[in-house]
């Protein structure tokens, strides 16, 4: 293998081969590729965050950060039907990532939970068709995160002006990427295929109800950053293959995020003021590194904390993500109860 090739692999791959390895040598080559491919992410976000943010404004910088998280797995992961019609079903699925978080500002709750229903379910349709490759963590994601940060005005033409660059960037990779894939399978034969007898569709429904409900419940009681709460309600129901018992990743998420901001605490305290701007790509750099669960969430503690402590202080800050990620968890957990009793006891349920 050679090293550019062992670049691409995920860091679960690159930790199973280094188990199997006979030799030390061997070892080191699967260790360093796993460090350079975090470093290498790292860079690269830098890089393409700024470059957008400093070319479109702040305002832009969730839809570049989103474009990113998409951009990095469009690489791998397609559609599952054709080129054509997936190019048209991305650029819908952008449309929907620009003016859904936007256009829920406006209107009363009842109104928001169905365009957070329709939006998120929308999403996921056209663009998770197996569940198990990942796409449904990152457009779950991207959708949250963008959810708690809307704009209006100059603002949004500045975020649409950045969602066409992404577009086009996504749109090329997934071209050269997947364009001889399932030539003979259109976005109509997987809209004919809908059935709730299907795993899958039983999947996407019951992340697309808790995620909106979640998001409706947090602006409308007005939960400070309330996304938290999205991010840890859909981390409950995105597992595949589908499970109505989400205990384990419950008790994982609250362990992550109490061992993220325990950490975070000590080294914001220990590390000079002038060196907290890079306690984000720091964290960024760990998560490169990490396979389980509950490591990935305390990773990810270190950007978000670090944003949160200019409006909250540190305390502020590290109580608001605990408090959040509960409530979340708890909700994602309520939800996977009540969903398995309302639909998978009263379904034949068949695997696709």
């Amino acid at each position: 293998m050679q090293f550019y090739d062992a670049l691409q692999l995920d860091a679960s791959i690159l930790k199973a081969k280094m188990r199997a390895s006979e030799t030390k040598k061997e070892k080191n080559f699967y260790r360093t590729a796993m460090v350079m491919r975090s470093v290498l992410t790292v860079l690269f976000s830098i890089l393409f965050i700024g470059s957008l943010s400093s070319i479109f404004g702040p305002e832009s910088t969730p839809m570049a950060v989103a474009l990113f998280c998409i951009m990095l797995g469009i690489r791998f992961v397609n559609f599952e039907y054709c080129i054509g019609d997936s190019l048209i079903t991305l650029a819908a699925s952008f449309l929907i990532l620009l003016l859904a978080p936007c256009a829920v500002t406006m209107v009363p709750p009842i109104a928001m939970l169905f365009i957070h229903f329709a939006a998120f379910f929308a999403i996921l349709y056209m663009t998770c068709q197996r569940p198990e490759l990942g796409n449904g963590g990152l457009y779950s994601f991207a959708y949250v995160y963008l959810s708690g940060n809307p704009v209006s005005g100059q603002q949004l033409v500045n975020r649409a002006m950045v969602t066409v660059v992404g577009y086009i960037i996504c749109a090329t990779i997934l071209f050269f990427k997947h364009r001889h894939m399932h030539k003979g399978v259109r976005f109509h034969h997987v809209v004919k295929k809908f059935d709730l007898s299907n795993i899958v569709y039983l999947w996407q429904l019951r992340m697309a109800i808790g995620v909106s409900c979640i998001l409706t419940l947090g602006s409308w009681l007005k939960v400070e950053r309330f996304m938290w709460m999205g991010f840890a309600c859909a981390s409950m129901l995105s597992s595949y293959p589908y499970t109505e018992n989400v205990k384990t990743r419950f008790i994982h998420r609250i362990v992550g995020v109490l061992m993220g901001s325990a950490i975070f605490f000590v080294v914001y305290n220990i590390m000079p003021e002038s060196l907290h701007g890079i306690m984000g790509p720091m964290g960024g750099l760990c998560l490169g590194l990490c396979t389980d669960y509950r490591y990935k969430t305390a990773s990810n503690c270190f950007g978000a904390l670090m944003i949160a402590v200019s409006i909250y202080g540190l305390h502020g800050a590290i109580l608001l993500r605990i408090w959040d990620t509960i409530l979340g968890v708890m909700f994602g957990w309520l939800v996977a109860e009540v969903f398995h009793r309302v639909f998978m006891k009263n379904i034949e349920v068949k695997n696709p």
